[in-house]
């Protein structure tokens, strides 16, 4: 009896341990191949990185050997990761990356973003089962420079490999038709020492599994992807996610004691502990079709909103104020549309972006909160101005304009005189934001090929930082979001985070 009960017990121990092997977005991890040593992978959930180690004699000819965490995933996706090597190796040969396989079989089909001891970066594959490895040698390799931020998308059959120096954007390494890849592939992160006597370790940090959307894809009527909260130090690059629900939020404040956020969804305003946890409603009285234009004033003590006076559309968007810790709003602004954007350190004014009268296109705007006086403070006909927010000595008010024929960063005096253009690449850059300490912009950009006066969701996009006094713009992260990801101020008090949105589909 004493046996038989052992055996039950043992079972149930086992059984449990196996409905809780994920490994932080991972559900799988094992050897492929067989390697002589044992390769494992590890997170750290406070600090949310994977530690991966793995043997094996190569990933290369007909066959392979290597410590593999991955998902099953089916259709199209985008993985992105920063990638690092532990110690100076045995081989140069050693590899880290991203890879997509059709099984655990050791002479499987596949496709891998690589990154070798050495430094070189490469896309490889094998196209079928049991064929030899390939890789584009006789066509081009990337330069033999440690890229650590690698990227490996799938569309349709196509097989796509990004990467990049840290602070630098992206760069094609290449791509390859998988013609023969089924629907539902084995995607993840893996390691391999070259050497079947050595394990090497390497950490993988940032790592993002986002499901894309089609170009035709339609939120209002196909509905939202899901989002995460993300927090990031700005001069490390390192993110953690605090908050995932698979449906849409958007725009995180920070609040002042820099222990919450303030974010908006379904036309409402949360708060969230900044290490995450249970989120709380904040009272905005009659105020419930909040979009993701609010923040906090310069003092501490008052919110503005935008809120839809009679619709959902945004037409009836109108700028309110009302205590910070929740109230009824006070209207600030009559006209529709109004978006506000910013607060004048004086905390007796606010910016906002809206159309008057015959004139299609946004300007932007300054009114007293106490009689709601209106200025304008841009003319444009045309071209198209946004995100308007003061610097915290208000000397200046920086927003971002197409009067240049891309989207860029300009500011102006408080009156509107003055304007001076502020970057200048083949980026179209949005909703710049100082940090407290008034010494940094931190600013979304969009690739060139997204509409110049446009900041659609679901896209590709970074975010970027320079610094106030001038000097080129370094990426600060890489992601999958857009719309509502970073459309107000968003900065933690000590000048060290910003918060944001990024969006995605279910990684399962």
């Amino acid at each position: 009896m004493k046996f038989i009960i052992y055996i039950l017990v043992f079972f149930l121990i086992h059984s449990a341990m196996a409905q809780q092997n994920s490994i932080g977005i991972f559900q799988f991890n094992d050897d492929v191949g067989n390697p002589q040593k044992e390769g494992t992978t590890n997170y750290n959930l406070a600090d949310q990185y994977y530690t991966i180690k793995g043997a094996g004699y190569n990933i290369w000819f007909e066959r392979d050997e290597f410590q593999f965490a991955y998902n099953k995933i089916e259709g199209d996706f985008i993985l992105s990761a920063n990638f690092e090597f532990e110690g100076n190796g045995t081989d140069q040969h050693r590899k880290i990356g991203w890879m997509i396989r059709e099984s655990m079989d050791e002479n499987a089909p596949h496709a891998s973003a690589t990154l070798h001891g050495d430094g070189l970066t490469v896309l490889q594959w094998r196209e079928l089962k049991g064929a030899f490895m390939r890789d584009p040698e006789d066509q081009i390799f990337s330069p033999k420079s440690y890229y650590n931020i690698l990227q490996l998308e799938r569309k349709g059959n196509e097989i796509i490999f990004r990467a990049a120096h840290d602070n630098e954007p992206l760069q094609l390494i290449g791509s390859h038709n998988m013609e023969n890849m089924p629907k539902e592939v084995l995607a993840g992160l893996f390691i391999c020492s070259h050497n079947p006597d050595v394990v090497e370790t390497a950490k993988v940090w940032n790592v993002r599994i986002d499901r894309p959307v089609s170009d035709e894809y339609k939120p209002y009527q196909s509905g939202w992807l899901g989002c995460r909260m993300e927090i990031l130090n700005v001069f490390n690059g390192k993110r953690k996610v605090i908050y995932e629900q698979p449906h849409r939020f958007e725009a995180p404040n920070w609040m002042p004691d820099g222990k919450k956020l303030l974010f908006n969804m379904d036309g409402s305003l949360y708060t969230i502990p900044v290490e995450g946890g249970e989120i709380a409603k904040l009272n905005t009285g009659f105020a419930n079709k909040i979009n993701n234009d609010h923040g906090i004033s310069f003092n501490g003590k008052l919110l503005a909103i935008s809120h839809s006076r009679d619709d959902n559309t945004g037409s009836g968007s109108t700028v309110y104020v009302l205590p910070l810790e929740g109230g009824t709003p006070q209207q600030v602004t009559e006209g529709t549309p109004s978006y506000w954007h910013g607060w004048n350190p004086n905390n007796k004014e606010v910016v906002y972006v809206a159309k008057r009268g015959r004139n299609e296109s946004y300007n932007i705007y300054s009114a007293s909160i106490k009689d709601g006086k209106e200025t304008q403070l841009s003319f444009n006909e045309g071209s198209h101005v946004d995100g308007p927010e003061f610097s915290p000595d208000g000397k200046y008010i920086y927003y971002n304009g197409n009067q240049s024929g891309t989207m860029q960063i300009w500011r102006m005096k408080p009156n509107g005189s003055e304007k001076e253009q502020i970057t200048f690449d083949d980026y179209n850059d949005w909703f710049p934001h100082i940090s407290p300490d008034g010494k940094w912009i931190a600013f979304i950009s969009f690739s060139k090929d997204i509409p110049v006066d446009s900041h659609p969701s679901f896209k590709r996009v970074m975010l970027r930082l320079m610094p106030v006094s001038g000097g080129a713009p370094k990426v600060i992260a890489y992601l999958y979001g857009g719309q509502g990801t970073i459309n107000v101020p968003s900065w933690s008090p000590d000048s060290k985070h910003i918060a944001f949105v990024s969006n995605s589909g279910s990684h399962q």
